[in-house]
């Protein structure tokens, strides 16, 4: 994936933008988008889109740079991006649906929907959903990952992701610590279709797309490696197998992207079916605007599990709890904004609203990780929060960053 050229072209001065109604834009549109532009450039993110939905200080919408590396071809706000593991929420919302529902319980144990689990009886859904299960995350296998750079259109099934993690022993005791595991999703993946009886594609739209009116967002089949149109090109830095401990490109090659004389691999047309219910969805920042909202609204829940699921969050990292927090398939960034966000080769997404103020930011880009290993939209992010929250605003932590208390390489975060 890594490929020594020239000219690595980020062309950010020619953003666009407007507020919903066509008219002019807000005040704060004037911070930003210097502030973007800057961070694009000095990551060497090619395009990005970005959604602020603010009842105080009014909306707007904005495209920055080029769906394809080297060639003047404009983001669109139409755009269709994997969205990683912001689907990891949806997964969770229908399992949470399906418990207030009465057709499972949150304390039942995956023992009970699903053999062979290393710890199956004593982990329950909860513990899967709020990634406390301890259990190996199959996209940290150095062989697995072998596969994804050798075979990329491989298309694999959601039992040969579990036969690989449970090669493994486990990390650690359920419910002894928080550590982001790919894993936990897929086996959730599994409940929901034995309870349903119905594929995740079909409960999905059931469920979460139908209802929010979700026109230009999909669950592909597995053999489907295709991106709606229009859509940009999707880069990322490095392999999968030199990702799995750090997305920090080596200190040469670190200065070798900067300069231009690096270039990302395209990975539009690779497989997602490796990720599936933990990274597999596609979808538009204007779909995401409307779903985060929901999910952080309590749109898509009944009063009471919502009350539960934004209670489950817990610190990410109990020596800096106002950092970020994991729950019942959500995160809260900072102290304010709830919603997730979504690495996966060849693009990232973040999702965040704000339930008490209606705050609602939505950034998604065509690379997956900048040169130094951050997510691309969460650089986006934190330079875009200090101006609704001030200078001292946490930024909050992508939890699937590899580290002490986390288990997922370049995938979805």
């Amino acid at each position: 994936m890594l490929i020594a050229t020239v000219g690595l072209t980020v062309a950010v001065g020619c953003g666009s933008s407007t507020d919903s109604s066509g008219s002019a834009e807000p005040a704060y549109a004037a911070t930003l988008r210097p502030i973007i532009e800057k961070l694009m450039r000095d990551n060497v993110i090619p395009g990005a889109v970005v959604v602020v939905r603010s009842p105080k200080d009014g909306d707007w919408t904005a495209t920055f740079g080029t769906g394809t590396i080297g060639k003047d071809v404009p983001m669109t706000v139409d755009d269709h991006f994997r969205i990683g593991s912001n689907t990891k929420t949806m997964t969770v919302t229908v399992l949470l649906q399906l418990a207030q529902e009465g057709k499972l319980a949150l304390d039942d144990t995956i023992a009970k929907y699903w053999p062979g689990v290393p710890n199956g009886d004593r982990i329950t859904l909860a513990q899967l959903a709020e990634m406390r299960s301890g259990l190996f995350s199959y996209t940290f296998d150095e062989q697995f990952n072998a596969y994804l750079d050798n075979e990329p259109q491989k298309i694999w099934t959601p039992e040969q992701l579990l036969d690989i993690a449970f090669a493994h022993p486990v990390n650690f005791a359920p419910g002894e610590k928080f550590e982001y595991s790919n894993t936990n999703t897929i086996l959730l993946g599994l409940v929901i279709e034995k309870v349903t009886g119905k594929s995740v594609a079909t409960t999905f739209q059931d469920r979460i797309f139908t209802p929010l009116g979700l026109r230009h967002t999909s669950f592909p089949a597995p053999a489907d490696s295709s991106i709606p149109d229009p859509h940009p090109q999707g880069y990322a830095f490095g392999t999968n197998v030199s990702t799995i401990e750090t997305f920090a490109l080596p200190p040469d090659q670190q200065a070798a992207a900067l300069a231009g004389t690096l270039q990302p691999g395209n990975q539009t047309s690779s497989s997602p079916s490796w990720t599936w219910t933990a990274g597999a969805v596609i979808s538009t920042v204007d779909d995401m605007t409307t779903y985060v909202k929901a999910l952080a609204d309590g749109g898509l829940l009944d009063k009471q599990m919502q009350q539960q699921r934004i209670a489950s969050i817990q610190p990410i990292d109990p020596a800096k709890p106002a950092m970020a927090g994991y729950g019942l398939g959500i995160v809260r960034f900072g102290t304010h904004l709830l919603g997730h966000d979504g690495q996966i080769p060849g693009y990232m997404t973040f999702m965040g609203s704000d339930p008490d103020s209606g705050l609602t930011i939505v950034v998604a880009t065509n690379l997956a990780t900048v040169p130094s290993g951050e997510g691309s939209a969460l650089v986006l992010v934190k330079g875009m929060l200090p101006t609704f929250y001030g200078a001292n605003a946490i930024p909050g932590h992508d939890p699937a960053q590899p580290g002490p208390t986390s288990n997922s390489p370049a995938p979805t975060s």
